[in-house]
């Protein structure tokens, strides 16, 4: 899959887990929280990239037969985290799976869920 096809992932991926009940939102890792701190604040200076790159990562399965997904999401309270993190991992694991197949690509598909917190 290409770069623009990795992007596409990415994005199925954060819409997957965003449709979710009870997740507030993605939650950026420091290392992009950190870079977005340092970088120029003028938008024509500043590297082009989609707004999912920084809350969901796609990696390719050493070996190249599959994919492994990582969302790391914020959730609302009231529900159980466990029910919530289950349901976006079967979500997200459907639709990149789905994605996949529109584009003739049968591969295996692993996601795991990080939660970094409860929104109040």
């Amino acid at each position: 899959m290409t770069a623009s096809g990795t992007t596409a992932l990415l994005g199925v991926a954060a819409e997957a887990a965003l449709a979710v009940p009870g997740v507030a939102g993605l939650q950026p890792r420091l290392a992009h929280r950190l870079a977005a701190a340092a970088a120029p604040t003028r938008a024509s200076t500043a590297p082009h990239r989609t707004p999912f790159e920084a809350d969901v990562r796609a990696d390719r399965v050493p070996g190249g037969s599959g994919w492994h997904l990582e969302v790391r999401c914020v959730l609302t309270g009231g529900r159980r985290t466990l029910d919530i993190a289950r349901n976006v991992h079967d979500r997200v694991a459907a639709a990149v799976i789905a994605h996949l197949a529109t584009h003739g690509v049968a591969e295996p598909v692993t996601v795991s869920v990080t939660v970094t917190g409860v929104a109040a």
